[in-house]
């Protein structure tokens, strides 16, 4: 089941790859940013928060900026029907209701993006309005962590796990459009 799991996000992570390439190569002005091997937030990782391998405004910033012409629609509506038919494949999908009830709380979204931008520790978290004590941040970081939506790199420090980087970006961006 896990490798299953595994070769999915992989076969995701290309994909994005392939649109986000198609993407900025319509606009050439777009930096890329990449994660590091820890994670995506302060715990050794990769910066002030970019996810790995997305130009600056994620994979669909030059879609919805109209960008890119009759080839990358193509391309788009392409990969789209291919996830359609991994959709379709899929029979376990009440199996996957925790990942996405963790990501289902305003406050642990808050605490994803503050990790994410470089808050790594409890100390630095509870500065964030909005979140009140630190046994909230706690209770919090223990549901995201079980569902593997964070990790510890070291003691004391959390960041999003590299093979979910590409997942929660392609999740926010699709709740955005």
């Amino acid at each position: 089941m896990e490798k299953a799991v595994d070769n999915r996000l992989a076969e995701l992570e290309r994909r994005i790859a392939a649109l986000e390439s198609a993407a900025l190569s319509t606009t050439p002005e777009a930096p890329t940013r990449s994660a590091g091997k820890e994670g995506v937030g302060g715990a050794g990782g990769g910066g002030a928060g970019g996810a790995q391998g997305t130009g600056a405004g994620g994979a669909g910033s030059a879609q919805r900026a109209g960008v890119g012409g009759a080839d990358a629609a193509q391309r788009v509506a392409a990969e789209a029907e291919r996830a359609l038919e991994g959709l379709r494949e899929r029979d376990d999908w009440a199996g996957l209701a925790g990942g996405l009830a963790a990501l289902g709380n305003p406050v642990r979204l808050t605490l994803l993006r503050e990790i994410v931008r470089g808050r790594a520790t409890v100390s630095a978290l509870s500065e964030v309005d909005g979140l009140e004590t630190s046994g909230q941040i706690y209770h919090h970081l223990r549901q995201l962590t079980a569902e593997g939506w964070l990790h510890s790199p070291s003691r004391g420090a959390f960041a999003v796990p590299p093979a979910r980087v590409v997942a929660l970006l392609a999740i926010l961006e699709a709740l955005q459009n």
